[in-house]
């Protein structure tokens, strides 16, 4: 797994060819039990580093397509699965704990529930305040710069710029980490303006 901005926080990913992109994983290590998100397939290298550094308790999952690897991880490491409450009546694995917009996930970590994306209820999660992790709707195909999910995707244009309007409030965002594309580090809250006024 790749180290990123801070000592706690790794990713691994895995190239898209359909889209030229990388698809990520992120890996939240703290003393309370280890956090991931949208956890793609684990190489034999980043599953023994992920079991060096204590394995995982916990899997968030942002929206139904990203369940990715999932549930497979979680029976292998004794994790419990978290999932958007919007998409409680259809998500196609058993979930342990349904998460909600505003919700304080553990200490230090938020949920953000987004709007008018593909899937109901998909989660954003605001990391102390200064990181924000996103699953599908925002998204960045080229570096240093934040996109939308494609219209044709979206269930509502309206509510989902209204969405990111919220995460654009959040004047502490430094580093954007993105499900899909092109990490961004620095100047995160300005990025996801520009995202805004690029948009309406």
């Amino acid at each position: 797994m790749k180290l990123l901005h801070r000592p706690d926080l790794y990713c691994w990913s895995e190239f898209n060819s359909e889209r030229n992109i990388d698809f990520h994983s992120i890996a939240w290590i703290r003393p309370a039990g280890n956090v991931l998100v949208d956890p793609l397939p684990l190489s034999a290298h980043d599953r023994s580093h992920l079991q060096s550094l204590g394995g995982a308790q916990w899997v968030i999952i942002t929206n139904s397509d990203h369940i990715r690897a999932s549930q497979e991880i979680a029976t292998e490491m004794g994790a419990q699965i978290l999932a958007p409450q919007g998409e409680r009546a259809s998500f196609p694995i058993p979930v342990d704990r349904w998460l909600t917009d505003r919700d304080k996930i553990f200490p230090g970590l938020d949920a953000i529930a987004l709007d008018g994306s593909k899937t109901p209820g998909e989660l954003a999660l605001v990391l102390e305040e200064t990181t924000l992790i996103t699953g599908d709707l925002v998204r960045a195909h080229q570096a240093g710069t934040l996109m939308l999910l494609p219209d044709a995707k979206l269930s509502d244009r309206k509510r989902a710029l209204a969405s990111v309007r919220r995460l654009a409030q959040l004047s502490a965002i430094s580093t954007v980490l993105v499900g899909d594309g092109w990490q961004v580090f620095g100047d995160g809250h300005l990025r996801l303006q520009e995202l805004i006024a690029r948009s309406i």
